[in-house]
């Protein structure tokens, strides 16, 4: 028997969802491209060290009007796991990450 979803209904929540989706389906994207699969040991390292970054920028980004919505933020992820990747020698090939020049600016002004 399944549970009804109890926070279906609460907005954040829903947010967060759709932040989580678009997250997922561009990091799958690009970690495919970097030859990176869900089986690589290094991956989980890769993932916390995004996370760690994320969760450092992405309230920095908002206030700053750089971030506005759900893509927006996992693009701001996606820029996070790309540097997470580029602190072992890994770069992502020109033209996988989506285009955004504000946050483009900004990973590279906080995470110098």
């Amino acid at each position: 028997m399944t549970e009804p979803d109890a926070f279906a209904h609460d907005l954040q929540v829903r947010y967060m969802r759709r932040v989580f989706a678009h997250i997922e389906k561009g990091q799958n994207a690009l970690l495919e491209k970097v030859g990176i699969t869900r089986f690589d040991e290094r991956l989980r390292r890769f993932r916390e060290m995004a996370l760690k970054l994320f969760e450092k920028t992405w309230g920095m980004a908002m206030q700053r009007g750089i971030v506005e919505n759900e893509e927006d933020a996992a693009i701001l992820y996606l820029y996070c796991l790309a540097h997470a990747l580029s602190t072992r020698g890994i770069s992502a090939p020109s033209g996988v990450l989506p285009e955004h020049k504000e946050i483009q600016r900004f990973v590279r002004e906080v995470l110098k």
